[in-house]
């Protein structure tokens, strides 16, 4: 079913995809509260230049906040009457979880089931909150379905998103809440995450350090370019999740339920070569790499691949945009945000 909405809280709104989902709902005449509570999991002040541009357009108000103080969440969706939720609020990274597991318990399962509670008294009409393609853990069979089982994560990160899901679907059957979560894979693109490779490889390739290769360059990733993810996440949130008739306790489909409750992949449906990514940002920046080989990393998976059907079939978008283009305009970007020729 087809809901018009004008106001949104974006949750993570200073982050990567939270400031690029803000922008977007901007442009398309909506109000938006960006709530973040500025982690210094990595770069401040990145995440500062993000909310200063989204600070300079009318109808964006920030909120500094952290999803696990529930006292004070209660009180913004009191005063807010939000339509729609997307929680892109998480302690985010694979290898983090490792060495720091309960900040990842207290953003990402006291901090969701905070948010659960407030969309539920407060008559949200769709929470749409980020997944991620870890969930696939040990999963080989590929491409990764929604319809397949995710019941063996490799990471604490990857098992705080199954976890989320879970505590959605128990919302939506509970309180007939309607809830979308969206497994995001590999995202990339201008003002980007610097934990991530991409960033990683560009400022070291550019100071003429060498790059640590895992896995020795055989990883494959399904990278996804920023404007792609942020064009699904739109569609999915105009679109309320159905129940699906035909859903059976006997085989059960993890991928949709008898209640409001819908699960989608986001992805490139293209997975690419660690080594041919490192290739096209040498490309970009007309520099050669020095590269050290290393072995798979602990918690690391080593490919992903998304299968979209489901995303295609009910809001008739895939992602598209070759890694080619994408990564040229983050070289444009990073260039021009770091001021560097």
């Amino acid at each position: 079913m087809e809901m018009d909405y004008q106001n949104v809280l974006v949750t993570g709104a200073a982050g990567f995809i939270g400031y690029h989902l803000a922008e977007r709902l901007l442009e398309d005449g909506c109000r938006v509260v960006g709530l973040d509570n500025l982690n210094p999991y990595y770069d401040v002040t990145l995440k500062e230049a993000r909310l200063e541009r989204l600070q300079k357009k009318p109808n964006f108000t920030y909120v500094q906040m952290d999803l696990a103080e529930h006292k004070q969440l209660l009180d913004l969706f009191a005063r807010s009457g939000f339509d729609v939720v997307v929680n892109l609020a998480a302690q985010a990274g694979v290898r983090y979880s490792l060495e720091n597991p309960h900040a990842y318990v207290d953003s990402n399962l006291v901090g969701f089931v905070n948010l659960l509670e407030c969309c539920r008294h407060h008559a949200v009409q769709h929470l749409v909150f980020a997944s991620s393609s870890s969930v696939y853990g040990a999963n080989t069979a590929m491409p990764f379905s929604v319809h397949h089982n995710v019941d063996h994560p490799v990471s604490l990160y990857a098992a705080t998103k199954k976890a989320n899901e879970l505590m959605a679907h128990t919302y939506s059957h509970l309180y007939q809440l309607p809830c979308t979560g969206l497994r995001f894979f590999t995202v990339y693109g201008p003002w980007g995450r610097p934990d991530m490779a991409l960033f990683l490889f560009t400022r070291a390739i550019l100071k003429n350090r060498p790059i640590q290769v895992f896995n020795h360059g055989k990883m494959q990733r399904d990278f996804t370019y920023i404007d792609d993810i942020i064009e699904g996440v739109i569609r999915v949130m105009g679109r309320l999740p159905a129940a699906n008739p035909d859903w059976s306790g006997d085989a059960p489909d993890p991928g949709t339920s008898y209640a409001p409750y819908k699960i989608y992949n986001i992805g490139n449906n293209n997975p690419v070569e660690l080594i041919k990514f490192i290739e096209v940002i040498e490309t970009a920046l007309g520099k050669q790499a020095t590269k050290q080989f290393m072995d798979l990393q602990p918690g690391d998976v080593v490919a992903t691949y998304a299968d979209v059907d489901d995303l295609m079939q009910d809001v008739g978008f895939k992602p598209a945009t070759p890694i080619e283009v994408g990564i040229g305009r983050f070289v444009e970007w990073y260039r021009q945000f770091y001021n560097v020729l």
